[in-house]
């Protein structure tokens, strides 16, 4: 059974491969769970952080039941059973209805994983630990970024990240749901080279 830790754990192996001993460590949602994965078990490979439209606690318990049907969704009616039920969440109104070319990509991406691949990835989130104590600890630079139409982990989540962790600061991007980077391409890349360019 892959785990959160398991994640992190590829991306470290894959620093130590490359002979790389420091990166800025970008996550968006589930990317996210893995960013805090690493600073729990390996901090000191994170020269930087970004977390975009994620957060640090673990799901309750009625999150979890709604992974586990999710799981059980994927099972039985596939990848495509699974695109439904979840692009209305991920991405925001604004694009829903001014982006069609955005949201057929993203059915896409869902269409391209296997359903024992989604399954695994529900497993994961569903039985992650929670992080929330380790925001105080973060010394590093740190960037959050949420979209303002994110229902999944909404601005409120990110601005108690940004109250948690000491020097950190905060984009909310507009128009934008879950997937900031994919519904505010512009806008995000521009808030994490201003990022690069300014705190690193």
């Amino acid at each position: 059974m892959t785990s959160i830790d398991d994640y992190a754990g590829d991306v470290i192996d894959l620093l130590d491969a490359l002979h790389i001993h420091e990166a800025v460590i970008v996550g968006l949602s589930m990317g996210g769970y893995v960013a805090m994965a690493m600073l729990r078990h390996a901090a000191r490979y994170v020269h930087a952080l970004v977390l975009a439209d994620t957060r640090p606690q673990a799901d309750t318990p009625e999150g979890v039941d709604a992974r586990e049907r999710m799981r059980r969704l994927a099972q039985e009616k596939g990848a495509a059973a699974i695109a439904d039920e979840m692009l209305p969440k991920l991405l925001g109104e604004t694009t829903r209805r001014t982006r069609p070319d955005v949201a057929a990509a993203v059915r896409e991406l869902v269409l391209s994983s296997s359903p024992a691949a989604i399954r695994g990835a529900l497993r994961a989130m569903m039985t992650r630990p929670d992080s929330t104590e380790i925001l105080s600890s973060i010394r590093c630079p740190t960037l959050l970024v949420v979209g303002d139409e994110d229902t999944v982990t909404p601005p409120s989540i990110a601005e108690a990240m940004q109250r948690a962790i000491a020097g950190s600061e905060l984009t909310v991007l507009p128009g934008s749901g879950h997937l900031s980077n994919l519904e505010n391409t512009d806008a995000f890349n521009a808030t994490l080279s201003r990022f690069l360019d300014h705190r690193i």
